[in-house]
């Protein structure tokens, strides 16, 4: 939020509102044709392998493609660049991905696939207690299986990636000084994913009635 309020501020001091017309935008980037969502699919895939953040890409995704293809592509990209790093981790470099989850909680997750298989993946997916690009290598180091993984990759990372491109897909016309009801309905969206772990510590820590504030022992 601290961001977006800077790059308000910076577009507006600068005068620079008349060049972030959303749709001309668009129209530039389908004027590439079938290029454009395949060069941004690409990017996308390559990203998680080479521990690059993925919201930047994400917001792109929103701004160049709208709230419908932008989830589309987003959620391809993502999928692809998560099986591409869990592939990495598992078959060509382990040593080189155990160095770089070196000092992670890459042990309790291996712990909890045994016992909750593709339930971890879903839950670590949904609310987001552990970075992206972590998860990818450190499940390719655990021993759940890859179509369970990539499924439950693909289902559960699906909230985050509506909400963070719905609230993409209309920031142009905020720094333009125009408030849409999608701009808003992504901020909602939003808040609500970011909300997540602080609503699962909270009910982790309340123990769910009658457990005395302890969490089950099979919980993640």
């Amino acid at each position: 939020m601290v961001f977006i309020v800077g790059a308000f501020v910076a577009v507006r001091a600068m005068g620079l509102g008349e060049y972030l017309d959303q749709e001309k935008l668009r129209d530039w980037i389908s004027g590439f044709g079938l290029w454009g969502p395949v060069v941004y699919i690409l990017i996308y895939c390559v990203a998680p392998s080479l521990m690059l953040p993925g919201l930047p890409i994400t917001v792109v995704g929103g701004v160049l493609f709208g709230p419908f293809w932008g989830v589309v592509y987003v959620a391809a990209g993502a999928t692809i660049g998560a099986a591409i790093a869990f592939l990495i981790a598992r078959y060509m470099g382990r040593d080189w991905v155990e160095g770089v989850v070196k000092g992670g909680r890459i042990k309790e997750i291996d712990e909890q696939v045994k016992t909750r298989g593709w339930r971890i993946v879903a839950f670590t997916r949904l609310i987001p207690l552990f970075p992206y690009n972590f998860l990818n290598y450190a499940f390719g180091l655990t021993s759940i299986k890859f179509s369970h993984y990539i499924v439950a990759t693909f289902i559960f990372m699906i909230p985050g990636i509506i909400a963070y491109v719905v609230f993409s897909s209309s920031i142009l016309e905020l720094f333009r000084g125009r408030v849409s009801k999608t701009f808003l309905a992504g901020v909602a969206l939003v808040i609500v994913v970011s909300l997540l772990p602080f609503l699962y510590r909270k009910l982790k820590g309340g123990g769910g009635g009658g457990g005395g504030g302890r969490a089950r022992p099979d919980s993640p």
